[in-house]
């Protein structure tokens, strides 16, 4: 998950399929605070812009960064005059301190190897009085990770289950450690809500490697428990073209002192 490259080669299937699924829940991030043309917002691990392309919509002067150039290039494809795209590591963001009204990561500092060094840099660049806004998974993850966690714990009950989900992400899934990990980093306040929405899986999309692939723990099931686990998965889904799959995420708004 920490490879450039892969996101790169994944951006065009991560704008079809993943980009609808968490656009709600960037939207809804962004109704959290206030926007006007004159706000300076940052959206970092952009991903394809759900959240970026949001705000740009609504107005504000939008940074967007990534540190995969192949998404940076689907967000400045659409061409908005207020938006702009940079590649940029979000643990060491190349940005001057306290230069945004309102920093945001929608599903992408819980990814990052040292996610408290990125909630840092978030408020770092975020100035004094503005807003940093995380939005993060519950621990059991979303979409097809969680979809394949639960299948997986259906079948096999006794095995120890790892999830293959990043640290970030089960850690902060928690919403005290969310708001604790706000206020180390430099907000204060943080306040916290929960929204769930459904994953559509389309049947016809199921293509295992795809869907499942950047679960570590996929290739360690074995041929036969791959072919359980699917054969589980249409069960559910009962003929239907979509499964859908309820998804949790938490939304932590907070201010920079």
């Amino acid at each position: 998950m920490n490879d450039p490259d892969r996101w790169n080669e994944m951006a065009k299937h991560y704008e079809e399929t993943a980009h609808p699924f968490t656009a709600p829940f960037a939207e809804a991030a962004l109704a959290r605070i206030e926007v006007t043309p004159q706000t300076r917002l940052l959206d970092v691990a952009t991903g394809t812009g759900a959240l970026a392309l949001a705000a740009a919509w609504a107005g504000a002067q939008v940074l967007a960064t990534d540190f995969s150039a192949g998404m940076v290039a689907r967000v400045t494809a659409h061409g908005l005059p207020n938006l702009e795209g940079r590649t940029m590591d979000g643990q060491a963001l190349d940005l001057p301190d306290a230069s945004f009204d309102a920093v945001f990561s929608i599903f992408g500092v819980m990814m990052f190897p040292d996610w408290r060094k990125g909630l840092s840099e978030m408020a770092r660049v975020t100035r004094p009085g503005g807003h940093g806004v995380v939005a993060t998974w519950q621990s059991e993850g979303a979409a097809t990770h969680l979809l394949l966690s639960q299948v997986v714990r259906t079948l096999f009950p006794d095995r120890d289950w790892r999830s293959g989900l990043p640290e970030g992400l089960t850690y902060l899934g928690n919403p005290e450690r969310l708001a604790a990990e706000m206020v180390a980093a430099g907000y204060a306040g943080p306040n916290i809500e929960t929204m769930t929405h459904d994953y559509l899986l389309r049947m016809t999309d199921l293509v295992p490697e795809t869907q499942f692939g950047l679960s570590e723990d996929w290739a360690a099931l074995g041929a036969v428990d791959q072919k359980a686990v699917i054969d589980e998965v249409y069960r559910r889904a009962g003929g239907r073209e979509v499964l859908p799959v309820p998804s949790t995420a938490l939304i932590a708004v907070a201010t920079r002192p």
